[in-house]
């Protein structure tokens, strides 16, 4: 079953960064909503050395057309060189929330 409703990821090493993050996109309509996630150790190769650092994982609750301009947003106001954005799939939910998502992804 498709959707067309996706959550989409993305982190970031600081709090109040990950908040604005997670504030913006929902108010321009790239996303119904976002959830911040209590920061986490992230083990990661960057540049060829093994990094370590403190994270906060955004998850934003959008739709598959709105996926691209979600993508360019993250890309334009992320610090990182190469930030995080992995899309999935919702395969199936409640009926009224796949809807809400929907509805307040859509431009105004």
């Amino acid at each position: 079953m498709t959707t067309g409703i996706v959550i989409v990821h993305t982190t970031i090493d600081e709090e109040e960064g990950a908040r604005k993050l997670a504030e913006e996109a929902v108010k321009q309509r790239l996303a119904a909503c976002s959830h911040l996630d209590s920061p986490f150790e992230a083990t990661y190769w960057w540049e060829g050395k093994l990094e370590k650092a403190t994270e906060w994982r955004i998850s934003y609750k959008t739709t598959v057309d709105r996926v691209p301009d979600l993508q360019a947003w993250v890309h334009e106001n992320h610090p990182y060189d190469v930030p995080e954005f992995i899309v999935l799939s919702v395969v199936d939910g409640s009926d009224a929330y796949l809807k809400w998502v929907a509805d307040e992804t859509r431009p105004r």
